[in-house]
């Protein structure tokens, strides 16, 4: 059963913007903070950015900050990550996440969505 469903990925030139939707059917259980995390070729995942229930708090990862944001309408229950100003080292598949924690002292999570291929070409 598939609860984290992104979309919005796809091919983009440098300067260029997209706007990724993760579904959260399992959003009705309980607060909790949702993330979206990506993973570049040959790389390790790594965290993008987070927001939690209320949407109050953001946190995002230094090289994305001023460029993405991170939004949610728990209406819909969905997460957005609207990224402008793309860059090819942006290009990852990206996953949301949901609940992820930071008890480690970085942001983590054992749930995750099948991922959505962003490209960015120069």
């Amino acid at each position: 059963q598939v609860r984290l469903a992104e979309s919005g990925g796809g091919l983009v030139q440098a300067g260029g913007s997209l706007r990724l939707s993760c579904v959260d059917s399992g959003r009705t259980v309980r607060p909790y903070t949702t993330g979206w995390f990506r993973r570049a070729p040959g790389k390790e995942r790594e965290f993008v950015a987070a927001i939690n229930w209320s949407g109050t708090n953001t946190d995002y990862t230094d090289s994305v900050r001023g460029r993405f944001t991170i939004s949610s309408d728990n209406a819909k229950n969905t997460v957005y990550l609207q990224m402008n100003s793309l860059k090819p080292e942006d290009t990852a598949v990206y996953y949301c996440a949901a609940p992820i924690t930071i008890a480690t002292g970085f942001w983590e999570s054992d749930y995750w969505g099948q991922g959505t291929q962003v490209t960015v070409s120069s």
